[in-house]
């Protein structure tokens, strides 16, 4: 008698049971790129019934921000090659966009030939509206830190806003100043009035004057009509006057007698005008040390240093750069309608090694050039600019391994001194295991102290 098979009382529609009981949307497709078959799961995340989906092509039922470009589905069916785990957002039935994490493969019959694509995908909002959160603990505006100095004052900003005081902002080019003035603005009572950004130190005192408060016509040669200037644009709102260490003497005067009065009165005119501003300076420069050489008026510093804030250089908060990176990265990837993955661990030390005399604005640049520069999935040493790699570490003999020796050497070492040789938080910073630390340490030959800043004295 024929032994049954232990598969013999197996349902003959258990395929399609399975499918129908898992939480993961599934759907396949013909060469037609018409979609064959689509689970339970697929129309609860999409919200179309699989009558509305199947003859439809699928871009019809999915409407993904992939779909006309870079679809990991046509590449694997053009390729033969299966993606895994893939962002992309999708639209449902009520015009939501969807974040999805999907993965695709061939479709073959019990022969084994190619007769169409699967995809499965998940409905990642929940972990996107945690991240979401997560990042909003670690942004405020355009501004991304983890630092703590950074999150100092973004502890104080909302009441920095709310006071609708005068601030002055002190920092480094680059590091960020305008986006801070943005920050405040936009947590203020003015959000919805105008912001105005003027650049002080790009204009002479005649044309600075009448850009900020307007002009009369025949004021001078050329003024046919009348033209209102930046404090009568921002009516309500916020003024930013960047780079106010960089105003001359006499101009300080003029913008003394505004800020007191609160009043302005356009070239050519005789009638002053209220001016219903906040205002915002911002300056590069150590205001307190011009005033210590006469270079800036006592009285103007006590008008606009009410609040003050100091933003610190990038080399300072190098623990920022990797969160830096992948905000940058993201939003290239929008612009640019790409998927660069990230950027590799390697390069990543080169830029920790870095002390960006440009600051956030440099490394903006640096890694946009890397982005134009990568065709590949992630940004990798080959797509870093050379002024990265001091010049002296070319006169080895092996210049790409003992340049990426010393680029790494000193991203290890100091970020060992940021975190007080604390090899687990250097670890971390540096996004790599303990245990490729410890090594990265014995074969660089790093020497470390006989204590660091958690386990007391190192043992031999």
């Amino acid at each position: 008698m024929k032994k049954k098979s232990k598969f013999h009382d197996i349902h003959p529609h258990a395929t399609e049971i399975i499918l129908e009981s898992i939480s993961e949307g599934v759907f396949t497709v013909d060469h037609n790129w018409k979609i064959t078959s689509f689970n339970k799961a697929a129309t609860e995340i999409t919200g179309i019934s699989r009558d509305e989906a199947v003859g439809k092509h699928c871009w019809e039922v999915f409407r993904s921000n992939m779909c006309e470009s870079g679809c990991f589905l046509r590449q694997t069916m053009k390729q033969k090659k299966s993606f895994v785990g893939k962002s992309v957002y999708i639209v449902n039935s009520r015009m939501q966009k969807i974040p999805i994490s999907l993965s695709t493969a061939l479709l073959k019959d019990e022969k084994g030939r190619v007769i169409g694509g699967v995809e499965t995908f998940r409905d990642m909002t929940l972990v996107e509206e945690l991240r979401k959160e997560l990042d909003g603990r670690l942004q405020i505006g355009d501004m991304t830190s983890k630092s703590a100095s950074m999150h100092r004052i973004f502890d104080i900003l909302p009441r920095v806003a709310e006071s609708d005081s005068t601030v002055m902002i002190q920092g480094e080019t680059g590091t960020g100043k305008e986006l801070l003035a943005r920050a405040i603005h936009e947590l203020s009572s003015r959000r919805k009035k105008p912001f105005t950004a003027i650049n002080c130190g790009a204009l002479p005192d005649n044309l600075l004057e009448s850009e900020l408060f307007g002009y009369k016509a025949g004021a001078f040669t050329g003024a046919v009509k009348d033209k209102p200037g930046h404090f009568a644009a921002a009516k309500g709102g916020t003024i930013l006057l960047d780079e106010i260490g960089d105003i001359s003497p006499a101009f300080q005067v003029r913008l003394l007698r505004v800020l007191q009065e609160m009043t302005f009165t356009p070239l050519g005119s005789t009638t002053p005008v209220k001016a219903d501003v906040r205002v915002i300076t911002a300056s590069n420069k150590n205001i307190e040390h011009m005033l210590e050489n006469e270079e800036f008026r006592q009285d103007l510093f006590y008008r606009i240093n009410v609040v003050r804030l100091e933003l610190p250089p990038l080399r300072d908060r190098k623990e920022d750069i990797p969160l830096l990176v992948e905000k940058m990265i993201e939003r290239l990837n929008r612009l640019k309608a790409r998927n660069v993955a990230g950027i590799a661990p390697e390069a990543l030390r080169l830029l920790m090694a870095y002390d960006y005399p440009g600051n956030i604005r440099e490394l903006e640049n640096i890694i946009e050039y890397a982005f134009v520069l990568c065709n590949e999935a992630m940004i990798g040493l080959g797509h870093m600019p050379k002024h990265l790699i001091p010049e002296s570490d070319f006169a080895s003999q092996d210049t790409g391994r003992d340049t990426l020796k010393t680029a790494e050497a000193r991203a290890i070492k100091d970020a060992l001194k940021r975190n007080n040789y604390n090899r687990l938080a250097t670890a971390s910073e540096l996004g790599v295991h303990k245990s490729t630390l410890f090594r990265k340490i014995k074969s660089l030959k790093i020497s470390l102290p006989e204590k660091d800043g958690r386990s007391g004295p190192r043992k031999s």
